[in-house]
């Protein structure tokens, strides 16, 4: 009878996971893999996806006292440098336009760039670049923004969220609007689920 009790058990769990799987799932494909970021012991886990829909990587957002680490890990890139920003909508759809613009000073926006003398804004970030085998991986560190805590960065979590949006070319970092870096090839939102 305990066999038979334990067996039915274990199997009812198991049939749980199965449908919350399924159901995250579900909620994932309806929502243009706009899941929220998996909090962990060592930050928030963003998840890239491409074009296609298809998984591209992470980057892993850790708060400091000082600023925002981002461990950026991504694949499918076309080698070389390639130019990632901010962007100020937590949305990955068509083409990635869902996700706007980039995060901005909230009361002055000021010129893309970091190598302008009037910018740079919030989401400007260096280049990363794609080895041969399309992988990129890097740590990037901006003062410009945050996941918590106070300050003038800007809160990546606000209301509508915040995404990672890489680019097909590099980023000159002067020329407006977005230093010639081109298509949105890979994107991972930012933002808590409700």
């Amino acid at each position: 009878m305990r066999k038979t009790t334990t067996a039915l058990l274990v199997g009812s769990l198991a049939a749980l996971a199965t449908a919350c799987t399924a159901v995250a799932a579900e909620q994932a494909s309806h929502t243009g893999h706009q899941s929220a970021p998996a909090a962990t012991s060592s930050g928030y886990n963003v998840h890239l996806f491409n074009n296609e829909g298809a998984a591209a990587g992470t980057v892993t957002l850790k708060q400091g006292p000082n600023g925002l680490l981002m461990v950026v890990e991504a694949t499918g890139l076309t080698p070389g440098w390639h130019g990632i920003h901010l962007h100020e909508t937590g949305q990955c759809e068509a083409a990635f336009t869902s996700a706007g613009a980039h995060i901005n000073h909230p009361e002055a926006k000021v010129p893309h760039g970091l190598m302008n003398a009037d910018g740079p804004d919030n989401g400007d970030l260096p280049n990363i670049y794609a080895h041969a085998d399309g992988t990129a991986k890097a740590e990037i560190f901006t003062t410009r923004a945050r996941l918590s805590g106070d300050g003038s960065a800007q809160d990546l979590l606000d209301n509508d969220g915040s995404a990672i949006i890489i680019h097909a070319n590099a980023d000159d970092h002067s020329s407006q609007p977005i230093g010639g870096a081109g298509a949105r090839v890979a994107c991972g939102a930012i933002h808590l689920m409700h």
